[in-house]
């Protein structure tokens, strides 16, 4: 990789787009006929253009941000309770957890294509602004509304946030040392989004209360904030276009219809049966809205509307390749498995054990230990064994077999049983959680680099955007059915049974009624165990995806960064 310095020591490396200028024939070929240099050569040839000391204090920069982006992801999922009780609006819980993804993937491709245009630093500051002021508004909402809205503001903060990481790794490492850096990354923003719960969970029991779960994330980045003003190297580039040059390059219809395929198709999921009956105009009308929108997509990026094929949003040519169409779809599977569980275990123990959020959160420690272990040993297996396609095949086996172990849980399956699956789906998950980072930029061209982060990107936010709407929308249709059957000798209202999906605080599970509250519990655990479902599709996805990959060898030697 060529380096050169201009006069204010802005990094250039060798030109790196997220935008092709041109679309390779195909990514099929053998990948040592594609080098242009022996990998050794690229490592001997390397320059940080920093001394390891500021690198160092980067890096953890870097981390901080992608442990607040895994933190925001799920820390909604142990303060759910509180906020209804403060609020009400049953239907539009699932959006405190949802907003925030939904806003992430939305806008993943457009924060891409800015990223390979305007200087790294400045986009990555900026995202960190819109996200602490999504949090701020998070903190601060008046109702249930302003909350959503700034989940959504947080999202779209913290996608910047997190590509903005994995740039940073792919444009100042080499692809010796990509690898374990984003295996870094990865642990970092999978501890966060396993300790989103247990810290939440901490706020809503405390005197602070559930706000301080959001408002906790000024503190953490102002400590930061000095790192990224100071230290945080500039790499521009573009240097030779000027800023609305560079906006006129945007494909920001594709970027519309893409922000828009995914919103539409949340608040379908999300109202649907809950809201609105199925069969109503509503959402009848939001999926065929969602159906024109997705359409107008794969027109406008197939034909190039609007755009050109070097400047389209979507990298259309990826699809041409097998490997990156397996790649996507693995890490799909991965981050729905690890979604799945950080959200519906502490839910399964605060309604059957009666655990506060606290303590059920606590309970997710051994997900969190195993799942970092899990990808900090992939990080370090995949260079020094070189072949990809084993780790997809582990995270589909044990998603499967840790899935299908807690389809079988009911209201008294033992503690014990339910840590044992727990760690069978989060060494899954995380055994290739971030592999197709390190793979996807060795096996396409080097001007499709980070065209390859953003895709990949798109498959680890947008699976798990759209696995928590889909576990949320049976949550709330099976959860409402199985417990209207249930209780069908007492007379509740539907609005009744719908809040005793909201929590173990709800009337009809506060009634002092133990034959009652069993029926409920049997029938929120009935309702759980279809959730679960879903991890064995996961692992389902990954196991087909790993064992269609090709059986080759990548070198990938692992060097200590510095």
């Amino acid at each position: 990789m060529e380096l050169q310095f201009d006069n204010t020591t802005c990094y250039q490396p060798s030109k790196m787009s997220l935008i092709s200028d041109s679309k390779p024939e195909s990514y099929e070929n053998d990948l040592e006929d594609q080098r242009t240099s022996t990998p050794d050569q690229e490592e001997a040839g390397f320059d940080r253009g920093m001394p390891n000391w500021k690198w160092y204090l980067v890096c953890v920069g870097i981390y901080t941000a992608a442990l607040l982006y895994g933190l925001d992801t799920t820390i909604a999922a142990d303060v759910q309770g509180p906020i209804l009780e403060a609020f009400g609006d049953i239907e539009k819980l699932s959006w405190v957890g949802i907003g925030f993804p939904m806003g992430s993937v939305s806008i993943v491709l457009l924060v891409g294509a800015l990223y390979a245009l305007f200087d790294v630093k400045w986009m990555f500051i900026g995202s960190l602004v819109l996200f602490e002021a999504g949090s701020a508004l998070c903190g601060a909402a008046p109702d249930m509304n302003a909350l959503i809205v700034g989940r959504v503001i947080a999202g779209m903060g913290g996608a910047g946030m997190y590509l903005g990481a994995l740039t940073y790794i792919t444009t100042f490492t080499s692809k010796k040392e990509q690898p374990i850096y984003n295996a870094l990354i990865g642990l970092c923003w999978g501890a966060g989004s396993i300790l989103g719960p247990v810290v939440g969970g901490g706020f809503a029991v405390s005197s602070a209360t559930w706000r301080w779960a959001f408002y906790i994330n000024l503190p953490l980045a102002a400590v930061s904030s000095p790192v990224y003003l100071f230290l945080f190297p500039s790499h521009n580039p573009k240097p030779e276009m000027r800023a609305m040059e560079k906006l006129a390059t945007i494909d920001w219809l594709g970027a519309f219809l893409f922000a828009g395929i995914f919103a539409i198709l949340q608040v379908a999921l999300t109202f649907s049966g809950s809201l609105w009956k199925w069969s109503e105009a509503g959402p009848i009308a939001l999926w065929v809205v969602f159906a024109v929108f997705l359409l107008a997509f794969v027109v406008q990026q197939g034909f190039s509307i609007a755009t050109t094929p070097s400047r389209r949003l979507f990298p259309v040519h990826f699809l041409k390749s097998r490997t990156m169409i397996l790649l996507y779809t693995g890490t799909a599977a991965s981050s729905t498995g690890l979604a799945l569980g950080v959200y519906y275990i502490p839910i399964f123990f605060q309604f059957t054990k009666g655990d506060s959020p606290i303590k059920a959160a606590v309970r997710l420690l051994p997900y969190i230990c195993v799942f970092v272990a899990s990808v900090m040993l992939s990080g370090g297996l995949l260079p020094a064994f070189g072949r990809y396609q084993p780790f997809y095949i582990i995270t589909g086996v044990l998603l499967v077999a840790g899935g299908a172990l807690m389809h079988t849980v009911h209201v008294d399956t033992s503690t014990t049983k339910i840590y044992g699956y727990e760690v069978l789906m989060a060494f899954g998950a995380g055994m290739s959680m971030q592999v197709a980072y390190s793979v996807a930029v060795a096996v396409v061209d080097q001007i499709d680099t980070l065209n390859a982060v953003g895709f990949i990107n798109v498959a680890q936010i947008g699976s798990l955007s759209i696995g928590l709407s889909i576990a949320g929308c049976l949550y709330q249709n099976i959860g409402f059915d199985n417990i209207k059957n249930a209780v069908s000798a007492y007379n509740f209202s539907d609005a009744e049974i719908r809040a005793a999906l909201g929590g173990a605080h709800s009337a009809i599970l506060a009634s002092g009624d133990i034959a009652l509250q069993g029926l409920v519990l049997e029938a929120i655990a009935a309702t759980l165990r279809d959730i679960w479902v879903l991890t064995i599709a996961a692992g389902a996805v990954a196991l087909v995806s790993g064992v269609l990959m090709k059986r080759e060898k990548l070198n990938l030697e692992m060097t200590a960064g510095g």
